[in-house]
């Protein structure tokens, strides 16, 4: 008598049990579960994760698509809060809304900084104008541009060098960074707002100013 109960398929060959827990196929994972672990990893860190780097947090069982989908669900479940999810350059972060920033920083410990006109119009005019090098600002601005204004864009992470001009001199040349983009809240240089609104954008993000440093023109006069 033959004791096989499925004598089709040899014994040697039947599928492994799945170990208790175990995800063993991608439709059985619950997208509520994935909604909440990625929640939950993105409200413990303070820098940006991007998708790849989210897939790990489930071994690779869920594919990027349907983590893109879940982040699209949770930005907007948390579109009516003080505190968003949004997507820049980096990948994907909460922040808490500007509007409330303001009453964050009455408690905060560390103080803004502070950065001259000059600074703001030398960052405005490396953002538009980048690869730009201290001649093309100097040509832009009207005056000299100093060593320090430049250091304090670089201190910041906002610009970077990027590489030489084939001049006479090899100039620097400077461009803005992944962190400038994320600190405006931004993806990608396209959706940087317009040149009359980049200096309010950058000052609500650093939340002060200080008084200009020289007489010169605003980038808008210098740009006509």
């Amino acid at each position: 008598m033959n004791e096989q109960t499925n004598p089709e398929v040899p014994p040697d060959e039947l599928p492994p049990e799945s170990e208790p827990g175990e995800l063993s196929t991608r439709a059985e994972i619950d997208l509520g579960e994935v909604k909440r672990v990625l929640e939950a990893a993105l409200l413990s860190t303070s820098e940006p994760l991007t998708v790849q780097q989210l897939r790990r947090l489930f071994a690779g069982e869920v594919d990027a698509d349907n983590i893109r989908k879940v982040l699209d669900e949770l930005k907007g479940e948390w579109s009516e809060r003080s505190v968003e999810l949004t997507s820049v350059a980096s990948g994907w972060r909460f922040r808490v809304k500007p509007d409330y920033q303001r009453f964050l920083d009455r408690i905060s410990s560390e103080r803004p900084p502070r950065y001259s006109r000059a600074v703001l119009e030398t960052l405005a005019i490396i953002a538009y104008r980048q690869p730009a090098t201290r001649g093309d600002i100097e040509e832009i601005r009207g005056v000299a541009v100093s060593p320090p204004t430049l250091k304090a864009l670089e201190e910041r992470g906002w610009v970077e060098i990027v590489g030489y001009r084939e001049t006479p001199g090899r100039p620097a040349l400077f461009a803005t960074t992944k962190r400038f983009l994320d600190d405006l809240n931004l993806r990608s240089l396209e959706e940087l707002p317009p040149l009359d609104e980049l200096q309010s954008t950058v000052l609500e993000t650093i939340t002060a100013v200080a008084p200009s440093e020289d007489g010169a023109q605003s980038l808008n006069h210098s740009e006509s």
